[in-house]
């Protein structure tokens, strides 16, 4: 592993900053006192909510962890086409006796409060998702001596990672569950995602610094296989959501090993950009319709998300999941790095094993 991850954490994994309420500070102690790198996911919350959040996993570990933002996005959704989904959406409203939310409720996410807040209470890493951040911010990061990881989906977005003075790149292959971090949405590229093993070996080639590999990992043979490939450490989302504690609502956390939901399709159903989740009626009713509009679809169907949850209805929910999922085992987190690192030290031995025959 890089000397810049090793100073940070022993173990070459990475728990996914999950954003909907998933990856919460109990979560991220638990990974890195385990020798991992626990994330927060500041997502969806307000710059005060992310710092509550920090204040609190600073009081449960002592270890080094990392944060995660989305960047703002660009103003490309067709207005008259997020109409047409919240209209194809009215029955949703009817059946859970909720309202639609929305669309027009902010499409930064608190990126300037929350990055103001970051440069004040310095944290160890600050992670970003959906682009890259401007030189100067990852510049005034490294001031302040955190480090910065950025998401890649291929070789090319690799690269302008790089060029901005991001330290890590985060390999992102299609297999990932939840959201793909494409630096741009382009609805004519959906489902041409590359594979993981082969995005690592071309990222690899393509840049100097580490790299960091992303998308269906679920067990320490597959870490092997990616650092292998090339990556420094495997960052795993899937894997911890089963996790004790994790904060997934436990409907979540049954589906992913229920044979109800044998597969995951990447789908702009629940927030208007691809996202990897399971199968579920919603999905299959909603996806071949919602329009490439982030965050607008995000913000429409949020209370139809929540309601779903509160009447315990899994088909109504964005069920999150890489391809991977039906590996999923629910130990505590620190008990899982554990279970990974002994995985992967098996698993080199026996490369090393096969190569000396």
């Amino acid at each position: 592993m890089s000397s810049v991850l090793t100073d940070l954490f022993p173990h070459p994994i990475v728990q996914a900053p999950m954003a909907g309420g998933v990856s919460v500070p109990q979560l991220a102690a638990a990974v890195s006192d385990a020798g991992g790198l626990g994330f927060l996911a500041a997502g969806y919350k307000t710059a005060d909510g992310m710092y509550q959040e920090i204040k609190q996993l600073r009081g449960l570990t002592s270890r080094p962890f990392g944060v995660n933002l989305f960047l703002p996005q660009p103003e490309t959704a067709d207005p008259a086409a997020v109409d047409v989904y919240a209209h194809q959406l009215a029955g949703e409203a009817s059946w859970y006796e909720t309202e639609l939310g929305d669309p027009d409720s902010g499409r930064d996410d608190g990126y300037d409060a929350k990055l103001a807040v970051l440069l004040d209470n310095p944290v160890p890493v600050v992670s970003f998702h959906f682009g890259v951040p401007a030189r100067e911010v990852i510049d005034s990061l490294h001031r302040v001596g955190t480090l910065t990881f950025v998401t890649a989906t291929t070789a090319e977005e690799a690269h302008a990672v790089e060029r901005a003075g991001a330290d890590v790149v985060i390999a992102q292959g299609v297999e990932a569950g939840g959201h793909q971090g494409t630096h741009r949405d382009r609805p004519e590229t959906d489902g041409s995602g590359i594979g993981l093993l082969s995005l690592v070996a071309q990222v690899r080639e393509s840049v100097g610094i580490p790299v960091v590999a992303a998308g269906g990992i679920m067990r320490g043979g597959q870490i092997a296989a990616v650092c292998a490939a090339g990556a420094s450490a495997a960052q795993l989302g899937t894997a911890f959501v089963a996790a004790h504690e994790s904060g997934a609502h436990a409907l979540h956390k049954q589906a992913l090993t229920n044979p109800l939901y044998a597969r995951t399709e990447l789908t702009r159903a629940f927030t208007g950009r691809p996202a990897r989740a399971l199968v579920n009626r919603f999905l299959r009713e909603h996806g071949p319709y919602a329009p490439a509009a982030y965050p607008e679809v995000h913000h429409l169907t949020a209370p139809l998300r929540k309601a779903a949850a509160q009447a315990g209805d899994a088909q109504g929910l964005a069920l999150w999941a890489g391809q991977g999922h039906r590996m999923a085992r629910e130990l505590p987190a620190g008990q899982l790095v554990e279970v990974l690192v002994a995985e992967l030290a098996a698993a080199r031995t026996a490369l090393s094993a096969g190569g000396a025959r």
